[in-house]
């Protein structure tokens, strides 16, 4: 029996069967699904890295998908994402007859919200042990705020995590003050001398999409706090969230 549903941002779509071909262009979606339905998972980008012993096939970048290799897999569903993948490739996808599940996700509520729809009711595999592990680790009480905290995702020119982001949204709840929370930009740019007088007690440095390391970043904050940590652990939403909270609580302290 035909199922209509729509993806997060409310494109029709109908099933006659829970998809079986799946081709995943977000990393944090492709772990979800190589941890969760392992035998429907057909290819990924080149980006999606977890978990480590991935082999199956590669399309390229999340930016820059093959569109072509896609289509000849012939997947019954690509799942992407509205910030992780470009509207023209999930056009020019939809237009050669593949299905294509965007989501949206720009807090942990909406993360666990658009990950439950997509296992329950488009694979109809159930919800996930770590996700409900996840749901229940982030219901608690956040920590009373402790330090005022810069993100950067970025340098050369310097980005950084701004308003409406999925890690905006755990660094609330992980009891930190995003000192760019107010910013009109979900990424503002910005440079390194507003970074250091912009009154942060800490700056997280994740290993990604830029990688910072002990000799690349901190030496650019004398005098603030610097930690680095997983970029999965701070901006992926799959299996990592149900033991991130308690890692970055650990590391930040």
């Amino acid at each position: 029996m035909s199922r209509p549903l729509t993806d997060d941002l409310g494109h029709p779509m109908r099933f006659d069967r829970p998809p079986r071909r799946i081709v995943s262009l977000v990393p944090s979606l492709s772990e979800a699904l190589a941890v969760t339905v392992p035998d429907r998972l057909i290819a990924v980008t080149d980006w999606c890295t977890h978990p480590p012993h991935l082999h199956i096939a590669r399309v390229r970048g999340t930016k820059n998908p093959d569109r072509q290799a896609i289509v000849a897999l012939e997947p019954d569903l690509v799942i992407a994402n509205q910030e992780e993948n470009r509207r023209i490739d999930v056009q020019r996808l939809r237009d050669a007859g593949v299905p294509v599940w965007v989501t949206v996700i720009e807090s942990l509520d909406d993360a666990v919200r658009s990950m439950r729809r997509l296992f329950t009711d488009v694979l109809a595999a159930g919800e996930p042990d770590w996700l409900i592990q996840a749901a229940e680790q982030w219901k608690r009480p956040a920590p009373q705020p402790s330090a005022r905290v810069v993100v950067p995702i970025w340098r050369d020119p310097w980005m950084v995590v701004g308003a409406r982001t999925f890690t905006g949204d755990l660094l609330t709840r992980l009891g930190l003050v995003n000192v760019f929370a107010d910013a009109a930009d979900r990424y503002p740019h910005t440079d390194l001398a507003e970074l250091r007088t912009a009154g942060a007690d800490l700056v997280l440095l994740p290993d990604e999409p830029y990688v910072f390391t002990p000799t690349d970043g901190p030496e650019s904050f004398p005098g603030i706090r610097t930690v680095l940590v997983s970029g999965r652990l701070l901006t992926w939403y799959g299996p990592s969230l149900a033991t991130a909270r308690s890692a970055l609580l650990d590391q930040i302290r």
